[in-house]
């Protein structure tokens, strides 16, 4: 039974998290981490994640390429390819029950960050996305989530709709080409890891093109909270489970 049900959860995970994250630019991964996580433990979960992940942010370059800022990215991709190479290899080194406990508090503090004043009144100049992706890739390659945190930048940036979504796409993947690298160094990359993780990038590609479709017809308001419900569950959950 559990096998049957293992890849039937995570496939409509997949498919819901894409979707959303084509809509609202973020919320994807924290959606798919606690699930893989249930599924797959914290270990393989994040690069399971991060090779989705990089199919599915591919695609929603793909279907915003007329619309990148490739300023912001080359910026962003200066702080972040060294910064996801250290934390990749503290990712590598860590003790599972610490990660666990690491990942439950961070997205607790990013629902708690989102209703501070930095949260949502963020401002930064193509410069700070240096600063920006040093911070963002390091704390990828540690908990494998960080949408919720670079969203109000990239916004702020002044980047919306097509261009915010297939920006933020675009220095995401630099990040996840970067960890994968770290990870494979490390043999936390087997061929079943980069197998789960195509089937549900996959999965993804009909997400973001859903998500695209639906765009303009969806309250976008709606989205941050769904997502930061997803997330003080999974927190807690996760600081329960690493004690």
């Amino acid at each position: 039974m559990n096998e049957l049900l293992i890849p039937v959860v995570v496939g409509l995970a997949a498919l819901a998290a894409s979707t959303l994250a084509a809509v609202a630019g973020f919320g994807g991964a924290a959606i798919m981490l606690p699930i893989l996580v249930w599924a797959f433990g914290v270990r393989d979960a994040v690069p399971i994640l991060t090779v989705a992940q990089l199919i599915g942010n591919l695609s929603r370059v793909w279907f915003n390429k007329g619309e990148l800022s490739m300023p912001v990215v080359r910026w962003f991709a200066l702080g972040a390819v060294p910064a996801a190479t250290i934390g990749g290899i503290v990712f590598a080194t860590a003790p599972a029950g610490a990660l666990v406990r690491l990942l439950g508090v961070f997205l607790l503090l990013i629902v708690a960050y989102r209703h501070t004043p930095w949260g949502k009144r963020a401002s930064i100049r193509l410069k700070g996305f240096l600063l920006l992706g040093g911070v963002s890739a390091a704390i990828s390659a540690l908990v494998g989530t960080v949408g919720p945190f670079m969203a109000p930048f990239f916004l702020a940036y002044g980047l919306v709709k097509g261009a915010y979504i297939g920006t933020e796409a675009l220095a995401t993947v630099v990040m996840h080409v970067t960890k994968l690298a770290v990870y494979g160094r490390y043999a936390l990359l087997g061929v079943h890891t980069i197998l789960v993780g195509l089937a549900i990038g996959a999965v993804m590609i009909l997400g973001s093109y859903l998500g695209k479709r639906t765009l303009k017809r969806v309250p976008e308001r709606l989205f941050p909270y769904i997502v930061e419900a997803v997330l003080i569950a999974a927190g807690l959950l996760f600081i329960v489970q690493g004690s």
